[in-house]
């Protein structure tokens, strides 16, 4: 999956700055977070969904606790879109 295509959506996005505030949240955590901050009005299976997709990506990695599964944020394919375009040294605005 293309990392590109998978921040193209604005709730994936969303999820992923969820992730960065905290980490290691589960699928319940993630769909509640998303109604209440964000009124984000979604199935668990939409945003399951979402999951997959930047899942695919490696964007998103998953780890089972028990019956739990736990979503935790891979940075790394941000960091190499970062390294692509290195600043020209002109301070930005």
């Amino acid at each position: 999956m293309d990392v590109y295509r998978a921040l193209a959506d604005e709730t994936r996005r969303v999820i992923l700055d969820e992730l960065t505030a905290r980490d290691g949240q589960t699928l319940f955590e993630i769909c509640a977070t998303l109604m209440s901050r964000h009124g984000v009005t979604i199935s668990r299976q939409g945003i399951s969904q979402h999951l997959d997709v930047l899942e695919a990506a490696g964007l998103v990695a998953t780890e089972r606790r028990g019956r739990t599964k736990l979503h935790f944020l891979t940075p790394e394919p941000l960091a190499e879109i970062s390294r692509r375009w290195p600043t020209t040294g002109r301070p930005r605005p």
